[in-house]
This record gives C-alpha cells, sequence and structure tokens, in this order.
C-alpha cells in the first residue's frame, strides 16, 4: 500500500480530528473571551453601584460627618442614618470582595487602601466594629488586614 493509497484510506479520519480539534478551541476561545467580558460588565455594575452609594452622601446633608475625620462620637453618636450609609457602603465592599475573589471582575488595585482610609475615619471605624460580628469570618479577615495595610 502506497502512501497515495494509506491518505485515501484515513483522510476521514483525519478530518474529523481536525475538526474536532478546531472546534475545542474554538469553544475555548469564545469561553475565555466571554469570561473576560463578564469581569467587564460586573466591573461595570459595582461601578454603577458605588455612584448610587455614594450619591446618596452627596445629597443627604445629614451624612456629612461620616468623611469628618475630626467627628466626636462621644458628644455626638452615630446617627441611624450614618449609620445606615456606612452598613452600605460595607456590604458593597463585601460584594465587591467576592467578585473578586471568584475572579468575576478585574482586580481593583486601590481598594485596599481605600478600605483603610474610609475605616480610619470614626463613624466608619464605629460601625465597622458593630457589624463585623455579623459579617463572614473571610470578609472579617480581609478587611482587617485592608485597616493594618501600610
Amino acid at each position: 500500500m502506497g502512501i497515495g493509497e494509506w491518505i485515501l484510506q484515513n483522510i476521514f479520519s483525519f478530518l474529523t480530528a481536525v475538526g474536532i480539534l478546531g472546534g475545542l478551541w474554538f469553544t475555548a476561545r469564545s469561553l475565555r473571551d466571554e469570561a473576560k467580558t463578564r469581569r467587564i460588565s460586573n466591573l461595570l455594575t459595582i461601578t454603577s453601584n458605588h455612584r448610587d452609594v455614594w450619591k446618596e452622601f452627596l445629597t443627604n446633608p445629614n451624612l456629612a460627618r461620616v468623611r469628618d475625620a475630626t467627628a466626636d462620637i462621644i458628644k455626638q453618636p452615630v446617627t441611624d442614618a450614618e449609620r445606615v450609609f456606612v452598613t452600605f457602603v460595607i456590604l458593597h465592599v463585601s460584594t465587591v470582595y467576592y467578585t473578586m475573589n471568584d475572579q468575576l471582575v478585574v482586580k481593583l488595585e486601590g481598594l485596599r487602601r481605600d478600605i483603610a482610609q474610609f475605616l480610619s475615619l470614626p463613624i466608619p471605624r464605629e460601625v465597622w466594629e458593630k457589624i463585623k460580628v455579623i459579617q463572614n469570618d473571610d470578609f472579617v479577615a480581609f478587611v482587617e488586614s485592608c485597616r493594618n495595610w501600610k
């Protein structure tokens, strides 16, 4: 049997194998592209949610003390509005943390610094200390590591 006869007898098997390998490559490429698209979509959703949370801060004068580094929570305790707002911020951070852990969003480089700065303020620090006991342990460990971040 010559090479020509062998090719004729095995061409169908060869083309089938090439087709299968091509299909697998195309599927892998499509899945990778879809994952990238999903991460960007998730980032846009997180950005939208971030904007919504902070829009409340900008439009509600009762929340002005939240970002005041000199707020005296002994003389003037944290108000319900301040507590709810900071809780929303922390819930938002929790969402970001879990989406980053599951690689469902592109990594946010400044997140640790942002958390450290926010929780260094008197009102957010006070609210965090009260609500961290009802948060998941891994999230609490992450936030605490951010607070100790230099």
